[in-house]
């Protein structure tokens, strides 16, 4: 990192990860072009958990190579007289993995629900069986993690 002044330990980028309303997540494509998509990510005991449909060209660039990279903003202000940003973000690389386990796949849905449906939690478990079939969850096992902030 250039910046080490802005560099931050990898728990804070976890937390920026973990509270990030998206997140951005690349893979590569056959023609070995990289492919970028937005996610919305949970955080479990250390790995970055998504949903998606159980088709695409996400799921088809993971299946040829698992190697991903995701990136997170939790905060940015706008400082226009200082001609600068203030933000604290994360980028972290790793494997990523669809999740084949019922318990673990529900609870990663959980965690995503809690994150982004809490005031629905109350459907959950009906939710759950209408759409388990047609959801399919990913794992990032993360590799590499940093974090970088510039809070003036």
């Amino acid at each position: 990192m250039r910046r080490k002044d802005r560099e931050r330990d990898a728990e804070f980028a976890l937390e920026v990860i973990r509270d990030c309303e998206y997140a951005t997540l690349a893979t590569i494509n056959m023609d070995g072009t990289p492919y970028c998509i937005p996610v919305s990510p949970a955080v479990i005991d250390g790995a970055v958990y998504f949903h998606c449909a159980t088709k695409g060209q996400k799921l088809d660039n993971i299946a040829r190579s698992n190697s991903v990279c995701i990136s997170g903003i939790r905060y940015t202000n706008l400082v226009p007289d200082k001609f600068t940003t203030e933000y604290e973000s994360a980028v972290a690389e790793g494997k990523c993995f669809i999740v084949t386990d019922d318990a673990e796949k529900i609870a990663a849905l959980r965690e995503l629900s809690e994150k982004y449906a809490k005031s629905a939690m109350e459907q959950f478990d009906a939710k759950i069986v209408e759409y388990i079939g047609r959801t399919c969850v990913c794992k990032i096992e993360i590799t590499k993690i940093t974090g970088k902030a510039n809070m003036m």
